[in-house]
């Protein structure tokens, strides 16, 4: 049987419209902001892993001191590491959180190995962001144009990102559980 028929096997025993079995106790807004917020967490824990691996490599201060130093109070950026570290920490949390309720509401009817698509589509979500930090970021707000290896490093570092936190996130994703079984350690979910 392929996964579309068993789709459309599963939504036809519920009814189209019926919530995944996962989120029938909760509403999708409670659903969503509690996926959210594990998005915040995260997006935090990611964007310091990303900073670490980032900053002995790079040995430099993220964009966003560049960021803080061309809107908002001048001069160097780096005259600004605190503003410049803080702000990307805003940012990550912030694409955390976004994160954590896109990877819910699109991810809300799988059951099984939720770290795995937490890695598979963090990644994918890291790349993005990473080309369009270098693209409209960079280049088209601060006019910062990175050398070959740069570029690369500056998209390394946001792959490590996106894949802590799709490990973050899929590891605390719930997935759909038989109430009646007991699981243990390792087996599905």
């Amino acid at each position: 049987m392929s996964v579309s028929d068993r789709f459309q096997r599963l939504r036809s025993s519920r009814g189209a419209d019926d919530p995944p079995p996962s989120i029938e106790a909760e509403s999708r807004a409670e659903h969503a902001a509690r996926a959210t917020v594990r998005g915040l967490q995260a997006g935090f824990v990611a964007t310091l892993i990303m900073t670490a691996f980032r900053l002995p490599i790079m040995r430099s201060l993220p964009p966003s001191a560049n960021f803080w130093a061309q809107y908002v109070s001048g001069g160097d950026p780096e005259e600004h590491p605190i503003a410049g570290l803080v702000l990307h920490v805003l940012y990550g949390v912030q694409a955390g959180a976004l994160f954590g309720g896109l990877f819910a509401l699109l991810d809300a009817e799988r059951s099984i190995e939720a770290e795995q698509r937490g890695l598979v589509w963090g990644s994918v979500y890291g790349m993005a962001l990473s080309v369009f930090g270098s693209q409209v970021m960079l280049k088209e707000l601060l006019d910062i144009r990175l050398e070959g290896d740069e570029l690369a490093l500056f998209h390394a570092g946001h792959l490590v990102y996106g894949l802590a936190l799709g490990a973050w996130v899929g590891s605390r994703t719930e997935g759909v559980r038989d109430p009646g079984k007991e699981y243990e350690y390792g087996d599905g979910n």
